[in-house]
């Protein structure tokens, strides 16, 4: 047996609880190795890069899988260790990467040489089964890319944005000029998004144009506080617009006042109250997870990969600290949302609220990059408070210590580490994937929930908010015929870069150290900027 993987310390919060009872069924999940990940890497930047002559002619759902399919030999060699030990396993993703099986512990222990254990999540009391390493045989090298869950340990913070009330709700302001009104200083709608970056309120044309927002943790879209907040902030719009749902993994979307969540109706109000009629699908992940720890989120991207025309752009505003997930289950998600993107999709994920401490603000003396802004295939957004603009002080930014630095940000991250010198040295990791790569509004903004008007924070404002932006920018793509951005950091970090506003004050403290600072260019708080509507629809050919 060949040892495969190792979690050389038991999680930060976590403690080692016994042996797991031997007959506990474990379903797991195995990934066999994809036969061509360097030649989807090649194909996705050759699509993404507006310099490219392939610019825009994004793959066909058959394509991509040829990249991804497991070699002929990887498939016979998994089947016939699986009949060996009377395993049956059923495919669980397109290409056919993704197996999974059930198993007793003490069958599990045998055959990965693991030591199945229950750890104990101290703040929450969660229990869960995992072991800290387990091997294959050592003739599957090659073909097994990880078995899942096994040394990735669950996420119990997968915090929400806390909601406070606001000053006296105030009607939405009729803008009349390019002025942004003075109310938005301490409460931002969608009229003053519109003002700050120049958002138009035109309705987008292109049904076959769509946005997704995904829902997880049973946070739930209610209709009524959406229909609420249009009539509050959108009069110009009819106030049933509303959105599609699907679902995978047991999900729902419930519909009494009491199960509104504040985070799925954050974001489906700042998708649908800023992309004026662009088509808007929840996609809400049950708690029957296919993927273990992952609280779905690699269940969804198979979801979506799965769909012949899946929609341009997806929002996620959930995630994680990259130290909690196992490196070669880091990169599997991450090369998904390479397929996902090779397909013409934006994918935008919410930076993280713990300023360079990730996703909480737990003790730490290296910075904790957040999980998934460290995989350089996917758009991380940070936030900006107040007008004029500054970093919110809890934005999440950093450098993975996992994924390589992508040469398509070399020359603005290399200028900022020259501009910081030696401030925090040894923190972090300078060669890492750098982000976020743009920032939006986060702190201040006004939601609907349950019938109740309040104000949330967190960078899960903000990445809806450009999100949005994006989506009407494939909207008016779309009615020229032309295709829509997909992977958005090459256009991002190279003609993208001149058409968003630089935030250059404020940082994010953390790890009691003041952080990164934002400063002209590039930098890890706010990345290249907020968006400029008008300069955008340039630069994208527009």
């Amino acid at each position: 047996m060949a040892l495969h993987e190792v979690m050389e310390d038991i999680p930060d919060g976590f403690v080692h609880s016994g042996s797991a009872p031997q007959d506990t069924v474990l379903n797991l999940r195995l990934a066999l190795v994809q036969s061509d990940t360097a030649g989807l890497e090649k194909a996705l930047m050759d699509v993404s890069t507006p310099s490219s002559a392939l610019y825009g002619q994004h793959l066909s759902k058959e394509e991509v899988e040829k990249f991804v399919a497991p070699s002929p030999e990887s498939v016979a060699a998994i089947n016939a260790w699986f009949a060996e030990n009377d395993i049956e396993a059923k495919t669980i993703s397109p290409a056919g990467d993704w197996l999974s099986f059930s198993i007793p512990v003490n069958k599990a222990n045998e055959l990965l040489d693991a030591d199945f254990s229950v750890f104990t999540h101290e703040e929450t009391g969660k229990t869960s089964i995992r072991t800290l390493a387990y091997s294959i045989p050592a003739d599957l090298k090659g073909h097994v890319d990880l078995v899942h869950p096994t040394v990735t340990f669950p996420n119990p913070f997968a915090r929400l944005p806390a909601m406070v009330t606001p000053p006296k709700a105030k009607k939405a302001v009729n803008l009349t000029s390019d002025a942004v009104p003075a109310s938005c200083s301490s409460t931002i709608t969608p009229a003053c998004l519109q003002a700050l970056y120049g958002i138009p309120t035109t309705p987008a044309q292109v049904s076959s144009n769509k946005l997704a927002v995904s829902g997880f943790i049973e946070q739930f879209a209610n209709q009524a506080d959406l229909r609420t907040f249009l009539i509050n902030f959108r009069p110009d719009i009819p106030a049933a617009t509303t959105f599609t749902l699907q679902t995978l993994d047991g999900g729902r979307n419930p519909q009494s006042a009491s199960q509104a969540g504040v985070e799925a109706n954050l974001d489906i109000q700042y998708t649908v109250g800023v992309a004026t009629e662009v088509p808007n699908v929840f996609i809400s992940v049950g708690e029957q997870f296919q993927d273990g720890a992952l609280e779905g989120f690699l269940d969804i991207i198979n979801f979506l990969l799965g769909e012949s025309s899946p929609p341009q752009v997806l929002t996620t505003s959930y995630g994680q600290n990259e130290n909690t997930i196992s490196r070669a289950l880091a990169n599997n998600l991450c090369n998904a949302y390479a397929q996902l993107g090779a397909r013409g999709v934006s994918i935008l994920f919410a930076s993280g609220d713990g300023g360079v401490a990730g996703s909480q603000s737990s003790r730490c003396t290296t910075f904790l990059p957040t999980f998934p802004s460290g995989c350089p295939f996917m758009t991380s957004v940070g936030a900006t408070t107040g007008i004029p603009e500054t970093s919110a002080s809890f934005s999440s930014g950093g450098f993975s210590n996992f994924f390589a630095q992508p040469s398509y940000q070399a020359s603005a991250v290399s200028t900022f580490l020259n501009a910081l010198g030696n401030t925090n040295s040894g923190k972090f990791n300078r060669t890492g994937r750098a982000f976020p790569d743009v920032a939006a509004q986060g702190d201040n903004v006004e939601i609907v929930v349950g019938g109740e008007f309040g104000l949330v924070a967190g960078t899960s404002c903000s990445s809806p908010i450009f999100a949005s932006v994006v989506s009407l920018l494939n909207d008016e793509l779309a009615a020229q015929g032309k295709s829509p951005l997909g992977f958005l950091n090459p256009f991002l970090y190279s003609t993208g870069a001149a058409a968003l506003n630089d935030i250059t004050t404020g940082s994010n403290p953390g790890c009691n150290t003041n952080g990164f600072p934002a400063r002209a260019g590039w930098d890890p708080v706010t990345g290249l900027g907020t968006p400029d509507f008008a300069k955008l629809r340039t630069a994208v050919g527009l």
